[in-house]
């Protein structure tokens, strides 16, 4: 084998280039979607932010349309957006989805100033149809980049990309508006953002290790070997075993609670500092980005406590996960109640807890978000698609059920309720995971037209045979993992 692939793959694997552009995608993606919570408050009050710009007379009502407008589009692409990457590849949906993320920032000044809150309600939406599509092609990505032995290590990392955008999103979005920029500009940034990323997906992506021009033979012949996928392969959708899978469905349920819970923090979290612990606004949105951050740094602790005890194979990678999501779930499902019994005088306890129980959550991506990829590397895009349109549908329920609760922002009884009721949803949700889920590749990942579903034993000695080929690696080439 020549010197020079082995080089380009030495230096740094392309499979971290794919796991970084992955983490940037989330991170522009998530910058456009959350900013917009200050950018309505600098249109609707320009005197807290630059007195230079145009400000809007909306009501409440109508900014509550424009907060949830986004959520409308986003239900419908989820699934269209995993039997499309599958089709066409993650590269090209995945890379229009984020380009025209980038088109619609840039158009948002415009609509709002010549068609005021109502063309900035279609704005969000189609904002939220383009980005339905991004998530599924993430998990098929990562399952086609993803060594088994790496996971964990390249799916954790990747995802962090969330909370670092979110935290971006909160802390970088205010300090824009005030700038000579004004509130167009965070429109702006976040399209900078995406046309940036576009141009280094152009680059560098591919839809598998195969289609790379820049992969070494070496780092090829290791993911190829030990992450049961199938690339060259057409295979039928297996609907219906999906559909009736146990492990899957434990899946679908315990996403869905994750999804409640972390709805509540997202949303009623600025509220809840407001107008029970009687907040300001400014410290407001310093301390509503905080837990993020928490969570962004805690995850990297979770990725290298999963690394340890699964290369050391002191756990099974479903016990891994199980643990795992247990700590991410009910640290915080304890949190949550314990918020609902603070008030103003203790608001360094109320902060502490909010902030510990969101950064303790972060493990959920190691717990059960990658989960998918485990049941099956065939199917992971359009997994991840079905489980985030009913999450998704979960993430509309959430905000309705504390506003139907929450009558008076000040009711300390009232946020009560809504931190119990996250509480129990998290606990539920993840008790089930325990009792039905699992890591283990499910037997209609490798289904095709023709062929009837595969015995257990055979998916076993498939994965025999992928880690005689990785030993064969290890005798020949070296350790694989410093490639």
């Amino acid at each position: 084998m020549d010197t020079e692939p082995k080089r380009k793959g030495y230096i740094m694997g392309m499979r971290y280039i794919q796991a970084t552009l992955l983490f940037i995608a989330l991170v522009a993606m998530y910058f456009s979607r959350v900013n917009i919570g200050v950018a309505v408050v600098a249109m609707t009050n320009a005197e807290t932010t630059n007195p230079n710009f145009p400000e809007f007379d909306w009501s409440e009502k109508q900014i509550s349309y424009i907060l949830s407008s986004f959520y409308w589009g986003f239900c419908v692409t989820q699934l269209p957006g995993g039997v499309l990457c599958k089709k066409y590849g993650s590269k090209l949906i995945m890379g229009l989805a984020i380009f025209c993320s980038g088109v619609l920032s840039v158009l948002t000044p415009f609509s709002v100033n010549w068609g005021g809150w109502k063309s900035l309600c279609v704005i969000r939406i189609v904002l939220g149809l383009a980005q339905g599509l991004i998530m599924p092609c993430v998990f098929d990505h990562l399952a086609k980049w993803s060594p088994e032995q790496e996971r964990n290590r390249l799916g954790a990392f990747s995802h962090t990309g969330y909370d670092c955008g979110m935290v971006l999103a909160m802390a970088l979005s205010g300090v824009i508006a005030e700038s000579s920029m004004g509130w167009p500009g965070i429109s702006y940034v976040s399209a900078g953002l995406c046309f940036v990323w576009c141009l280094l997906w152009l680059i560098f992506a591919a839809n598998n290790p195969g289609d790379s021009k820049y992969i070494s033979e070496v780092e090829k012949l290791y993911i190829e070997s030990s992450n049961n996928q199938e690339v060259e392969r057409k295979m039928q959708i297996p609907w219906r075993a999906i559909f009736t899978s146990i492990p899957f469905i434990a899946l679908l349920v315990v996403r869905s609670a994750e999804q409640w819970g972390l709805t509540t923090l997202e949303t009623q979290i600025p509220s809840y500092l407001n107008g029970v612990l009687k907040m300001e606004i400014r410290s407001n949105a310093f301390f509503s980005a905080l837990p993020f951050l928490a969570s962004w740094l805690i995850s990297y602790i979770f990725m290298i406590l999963a690394d340890i005890l699964q290369n050391r194979q002191i756990l099974s990678l479903t016990a891994i996960r199980k643990v795992i999501n247990s700590v991410a779930y009910w640290i915080p499902a304890l949190g949550f109640i314990a918020m609902g019994f603070l008030d103003e005088n203790q608001k360094t306890w109320a902060l502490s807890i909010m902030i510990f129980s969101t950064a303790i959550n972060g493990g959920e991506i190691i717990g059960s978000s990658l989960n998918a990829i485990d049941l099956s590397p065939n199917h992971a895009g359009l997994l991840y698609s079905i489980i985030n349109t009913v999450a998704s549908v979960v993430a509309l329920m959430s905000p309705l059920a504390a506003g139907f609760i929450v009558t008076d922002v000040h009711s300390r009884y009232q946020w009560q309720m809504v931190f119990v009721i996250a509480a129990v949803v998290f606990i539920v949700g993840n008790l089930v995971y325990i009792i039905f889920g699992t890591a283990k590749v499910q037997s209609w990942n490798s289904i095709e037209e023709d062929k009837t579903y595969p015995e257990p034993e055979d998916i076993e000695s498939e994965s025999d045979s992928c880690k005689h080929k990785t030993s064969f690696l290890n005798r020949n080439v070296g350790n694989p993992l410093s490639y």
